[in-house]
């Protein structure tokens, strides 16, 4: 299972919990392009700091498909201008 489907389970089973509310903030700062304040991360348990990491790691993976699907869709459009 992917950690952004885990932090929405963990952050929907107990959203009080102090680590529920680092991780939301963190997802909505990775979402808004904003400022996080990283040492928040280090006021998360283990097991949420190692979450907090993954979902940094397929953040940017997505952001990099992202990017690559615009590109591709810029492409097709430019060769069917030119068709």
């Amino acid at each position: 299972m992917n950690a952004i489907k885990v932090a929405r389970r963990f952050i929907e089973t107990d959203p009080a919990n102090e680590s529920a509310q680092i991780l939301a903030r963190l997802v909505l700062a990775l979402e808004a392009e904003s400022s996080f304040e990283l040492v928040r991360l280090y006021d998360l348990d283990y097991k949420s700091f190692q979450l907090a990491i993954d979902i940094l790691k397929e953040w940017r993976l997505d952001r990099y498909y992202a990017s690559k699907s615009k590109l591709f869709d810029l492409s097709l459009q430019v060769r069917e201008l030119q068709e």
